[in-house]
């Protein structure tokens, strides 16, 4: 994280966060919008390791990309955290299946429309999860809204590090 430049890494606080939430609800199938350097996917792949689960990380500039590449190899998880390098409005509808697990931390005017695109994909009791969603909930009104509203998530607004993460679970129908 100390090399984040950009200052695009999750905090530890909130990294612990996505851990515990992986591990302690036992998900599988993890997707994250927006990787950066690979910090918070690393994060989430001990998580994913300990359920046997995968993770795909999707990150749009390449040259993050790469660097999120060589972080999850450095740290031995290439076996959990697939990287794919592109846009995520483009990757997403390639990835088969369902998620039960959704994190995204990308460009945060885009958020309502990320959630829109995969809310379809996210299995009954699957969990999404946003990040900044207190100290920078100005730019992504639209999103605060749906998830709050949408009478088939319950959602609540945690901070760890002061960021904020919503946390929207996918009711069981």
């Amino acid at each position: 994280r100390a090399k984040d430049k950009g200052q695009l890494a999750v905090s530890e606080e909130d990294g612990r966060f996505l851990r515990l939430m992986i591990a302690s609800t036992g998900r599988k199938r993890a997707l994250e919008i927006g990787g950066a350097s690979g910090y918070s996917a690393i994060w989430m792949a001990q998580g994913l390791r300990a359920t046997g689960g995968k993770l795909v990380s999707i990150e749009y500039d390449p040259v993050r990309a790469r660097e999120l590449a060589d972080n999850i190899k450095r740290a031995g998880m290439t076996d959990v955290v697939t990287v794919v390098a592109g846009d995520a409005f483009q990757e997403i509808p390639k990835l088969p299946g369902t998620f039960d697990f959704v994190f995204l931390d990308a460009w945060k005017r885009d958020y309502k429309k990320f959630l829109d695109l995969v809310y379809p994909r996210l299995a009954p009791g699957g969990l999404f999860l946003a990040h900044n969603v207190v100290n920078k909930r100005d730019e992504m009104p639209d999103f605060l809204t749906a998830i709050e509203r949408n009478p088939d998530l319950f959602t609540t607004i945690v901070a760890p590090s002061g960021e904020g993460v919503s946390v929207s679970w996918k009711k069981r129908r």
